[in-house]
């Protein structure tokens, strides 16, 4: 069983998924966009849909463009592993220090006004694509980790990139009502980023040990 092909791609799949779904459940606007929505009960399944296949579209952008590169220099490949495993232990450490001083996701407060879709989508856009750091976590970093995926990997690791995303915009949209006093409250957040900086550090010790394995051979 070991040896099927299916079992040798769920590498990529873990790396896809626990890469996306730590670097998404940060705080930030997006998301307590996506809460606000969900908390009014007002267009949740087309925002989340937005949401989860905007971040999809990106990553295999990214993949798609880091992996042209790649094939064309192969020789940047340890570079670029060396380089977000650098990103991904800044990152970890960023986490842990949040950690230590958490705060909390707010949304704004409904005021029982139904907004019409047109101008929630164009939130909702504004939110995901006018974001500078959604192109360096997706496109960037998260692109040039699946691009070194081999084979059939690079599309497994976009599966399991885009199953992160549409399962946290999902959980936050649908369940706003119940997650939004537990993460009303800053030890919530302590817990939820102290496990993200766990994951990032493992993943980040993980690329740094494959980068020097490629450059010592």
């Amino acid at each position: 069983m070991n040896g099927s092909p299916l079992f040798s791609l769920f590498p990529s799949f873990a790396t896809g998924f626990g890469l996306s779904l730590g670097l998404i459940v940060a705080i930030g606007a997006q998301n307590a966009f996506v809460l606000r929505q969900g908390l009014r009960g007002e267009h949740v399944l087309p925002v989340v849909l937005f949401c989860a296949l905007a971040d999809a579209m990106l990553v295999a952008l990214g993949v798609v463009g880091m992996g042209g590169v790649l094939d064309r220099m192969p020789g940047l490949a340890p570079a670029l592993t060396l380089g977000g495993a650098a990103f991904l232990l800044a990152y970890a450490a960023m986490a842990w220090r949040r950690a230590l001083r958490p705060g909390k996701l707010q949304a704004a407060a409904t005021s029982g006004v139904r907004s019409p879709l047109p101008r929630v989508m164009a939130q909702t856009a504004a939110f995901t694509l006018l974001n500078p750091h959604v192109y360096l976590d997706t496109v960037l970093l998260v692109g040039a980790v699946g691009a070194q995926q081999a084979g059939m990997g690079r599309a497994v690791f976009v599966a399991g990139s885009a199953l992160a995303s549409a399962g946290w915009f999902a959980a936050l949209g649908s369940g706003a009502r119940l997650l939004a006093p537990l993460f009303a409250r800053p030890q919530a957040w302590r817990w939820l980023d102290a496990l993200v900086g766990t994951v990032m550090l493992l993943l980040g010790t993980v690329l740094a040990a494959q980068a020097l394995s490629a450059i010592t051979h």
